[in-house]
């Protein structure tokens, strides 16, 4: 009879928690499709930080603090700073290339995928099969305790191959990053020379706007006629910056000019 109770309160979720798992698990999965989906590799990492986030909730729910908070600080700060990292060095700007530099990494990253999800159907199915121990088995001699016996003991390799696919993959962003120099750089006396002698523009490029509320790089500057100058923001910062008009600078639209340059 005492061993049907446990059972009972053991698969009893109260209302609090189901609403808690249907919401946050909703904000979770729209997170994951956001990470395959999204246009933008930035984009995808902040969708990936989000489900992060959602799964440290998770685990403090469960009575995992330690292990949400290392869910936040670990993954969410560093791993997802590590991503960052690597985009501000490639480039967010750059396009991706459609051709296979590495035969056979389509079949292969299939195959990888497959063989991931039938261990994790596979631990899960055994899971439901077999039962579980419950919170309060699994954290008797502590939560932190026993972290740290699943981690540096029981699955102290696949936790060693971790750390060292994200040194490998750091290693890797510096090597895609890094280009040799294959001539010296030109000094600033010799680019004025070569403007002049090409008939590029041989004066500076304009600054970008500077006003009372607004003080940003992507603020273009102003002409004599009152239009925005395309010159004064650059290429980059004129597709992922905001477009600004006159109206948002409190500005007087000029005569006989559009009112908002297409920058992008």
């Amino acid at each position: 009879m005492t061993t049907a109770l446990l059972a009972a309160e053991l698969t009893t979720t109260s209302t609090g928690e189901a609403v808690q798992f249907w919401i946050l698990g909703a904000v979770a999965v729209l997170g994951a499709l956001g990470v395959v989906v999204a246009p933008k590799a930035v984009y995808s990492a902040l969708f990936l930080a989000m489900t992060m986030i959602v799964l440290a909730v998770f685990y403090i729910a469960q009575d995992a603090v330690f292990l949400g908070v290392v869910q936040v600080v670990v993954y969410t700060g560093a791993v997802m700073m590590l991503f960052l990292f690597v985009l501000m060095l490639v480039g967010i700007d750059s396009s991706d290339s459609l051709v296979e530099t590495i035969k056979g990494q389509r079949v292969l990253a299939i195959v990888v995928a497959i063989g991931f999800a039938v261990m994790l159907i596979g631990g899960i199915g055994n899971t439901a099969v077999s039962g579980f121990a419950g919170l309060d088995a699994a954290n008797a001699g502590g939560n932190v305790e026993a972290i740290a016996v699943l981690l540096f003991i029981d699955y102290v390799w696949a936790f060693e191959l971790t750390g060292a696919l994200l040194i490998t993959a750091t290693v890797g962003a510096m090597v895609l990053a890094h280009r040799e120099r294959l001539q010296p750089k030109q000094t600033q006396r010799e680019l004025a020379a070569r403007r002049f002698r090409e008939g590029e523009r041989v004066t500076p490029l304009p600054a970008a706007g500077v006003y009372a509320r607004h003080n940003a790089a992507d603020v273009p500057a102003l002409l004599p006629d009152g239009s925005f100058s395309e010159l004064s923001v650059g290429e980059l910062l004129g597709r992922i910056g905001r477009d600004w008009d006159h109206t948002e600078l409190g500005l007087r639209e000029p005569g006989g000019d559009d009112a908002r340059k297409d920058r992008r």
